[in-house]
């Protein structure tokens, strides 16, 4: 609402109170940027820039040192390594840069697709504000997931950059269908869907239903001759993710069954989770019963229905589709505060607690740009420090050089080929890599107690390994032995060996 004084229009103040909260949030990510804290899969992005840079055609396999295709290997990432390349800028330099356009492309695409809705200034801010904010009173981090902790840990991610340009897309789609858009147009969207679907597969995913839920609930309903085009730009996208060279796919779809264990999780803690989401479903039923087409309404059902249904049959990597049921239940959150209606003030209060209570959640965010001792005592006690990272493997008096490789578990096994070395086996589930198995089993064999000296030295020769980091109670050959030469200690007690004999 805008208030009229002597001939000026200005808008009350507390009309101004999502903007300068939405603009505290994307700051606060903007600087989040700036140190760019290590969780989560930060390495395996960092090690697939560090391939391309080395060899944009034939980069191999980013984690292990293996001939084989990757579907890390995307459009974005292929941009990045070739941006590394010609500048030489470090790679967590280039990724600053992708978290920046991944950021720039999220806030612009969300503003977009939300005016394809409403005009209403204030519309927008809000938006931002319960797609960062309104999870649930637990905490909850995971890529393609908008919280605010969580996109501050994965802004540079590939999910990051193609969420943003789903939502670009999406309102893209939406006005092209009622203009009732030329050929051009839908060719260039089924192009836009394949760059989506090749740069993170499950927000192609979450992409692909709010594809469908903007024409199903298009208003006119599309004629004959825009389904068409809309039928070209589909066959357009197949044949782009048909003709990628970097790895086939559609050999995707048949994968899944080394990621059911890991999804399981997205399937606990609902409520802790995600509840505060239930305000926006909420008004997505006060939407349906304005309209029983309303694309967000359409949206949510498809992705609440698949949801459920990897939940039933036991297929979680199906849980990763669970933003294609919060995200439009979170803009009608924001949509429906500038609806009319007997509750509107009701609904506002309520969805003002509800961000107050995610924003209070969330605090810990700003430990990532605050040192922790100068944060309140409550504040602090929700940040949660980021990994230290393997940066001293690399540095001038250790010398572990691009493509060495390094014997290590699992967890360092993430990290480690972000600087450059390889590893036994890799640090996440590779279903290119046919000896995947045999890699995990040899690694396990080397640190396990009961292995022969002659077995660990095998396996060490077998795979070609350089180096080896363990902790102390790790495993594998004693500190002392011959042909190990004992280099480094790093963080927490680790120490790097040298493989001498």
């Amino acid at each position: 609402m805008r208030v009229a004084t002597k001939g000026v229009i200005r808008t009350p103040p507390r009309a101004l109170v999502p903007h300068a909260c939405a603009l505290l949030c994307v700051a606060l990510l903007l600087l989040v940027i700036v140190r760019l804290p290590w969780a989560g899969d930060l390495g395996i992005h960092a090690a697939t820039i560090e391939r391309l840079r080395h060899d944009p055609l034939h980069p191999g396999n980013p984690l292990v040192d293996a001939d084989t295709p990757s579907p890390y290997y995307s459009p974005w990432t292929l941009l990045l390594g070739c941006l590394a390349k010609a500048t030489g800028l470090g790679t967590f330099v280039v990724l600053r840069v992708a978290a920046l356009a991944g950021m720039a492309l999220l806030v612009t695409g969300v503003g977009h697709f939300v005016r394809t809705f409403s005009t209403r200034r204030g519309v927008m801010p809000l938006a931002v504000l319960c797609l960062l904010l309104l999870w649930g009173p637990g905490l909850f981090n995971w890529s393609g997931f908008l919280g605010l902790n969580s996109l501050a840990l994965t802004v540079s991610y590939p999910s990051t950059f193609a969420l943003g340009l789903s939502f670009h897309f999406w309102a893209l789609l939406r006005k092209a269908l009622r203009s009732a858009a030329g050929w051009r147009v839908f060719l260039g969207l089924g192009a836009l869907w394949a760059v989506i679907l090749l740069s993170h597969q499950f927000t192609g995913v979450v992409a692909s239903f709010g594809a469908l839920a903007m024409v199903l609930g298009a208003r006119p309903w599309p004629g004959r001759a825009v389904l068409l085009r809309v039928a070209g730009g589909v066959v357009l996208g197949f044949a782009v993710l048909t003709a990628w060279p970097y790895y086939s796919f559609f050999d995707l779809l048949g994968a899944g069954g080394g990621l059911e264990e890991i999804h399981r999780s997205l399937y606990r803690n609902l409520l802790p989770h995600f509840g505060l989401a239930l305000l926006g479903v909420a008004a997505l039923v006060v939407r349906w019963r304005r309209d029983h087409r309303d694309p967000l309404v359409i949206f949510f059902a498809l992705g609440a229905a698949m949801f459920a249904a990897g939940g039933l049959t036991g297929h979680y990597s199906w849980g990763r589709v669970l933003p294609a049921a919060l995200i439009p239940a979170q803009v009608a959150a924001a949509l429906e505060v500038f609806e009319a209606g007997a509750l509107r003030r009701a609904f506002t209060a309520l969805l003002g607690a509800a961000l107050l209570l995610g924003a209070w959640t969330q605090a810990g965010t700003v430990g990532y740009v605050v040192p922790r001792g100068a944060l309140p005592g409550p504040v602090a006690a929700k940040y949660r420090p980021p990994w230290t990272g393997y940066h001293w493997l690399t540095s001038s008096r250790v010398r572990v050089r691009y493509g060495d490789v390094v014997m290590a578990k699992t967890f360092p096994a993430r990290q480690i080929p972000a600087y450059g070395p390889y590893t036994v086996a890799p640090g996440y589930p590779d279903f290119f890599l046919p000896d995947e198995g045999e890699r995990v089993a040899a690694v396990r064999q080397y640190f396990a107690p009961g292995t022969a000296r002659a077995e660990r030295l095998d396996i060490l020769r077998r795979y070609g390994v350089r180096w080896v980091v363990a902790y102390p109670g790790d495993g594998g050959l004693r500190a002392g032995d011959p042909a190990l030469r004992r280099t480094s200690v790093g963080p927490r007690g680790q120490v790097l060996y040298e493989v001498v004999g």
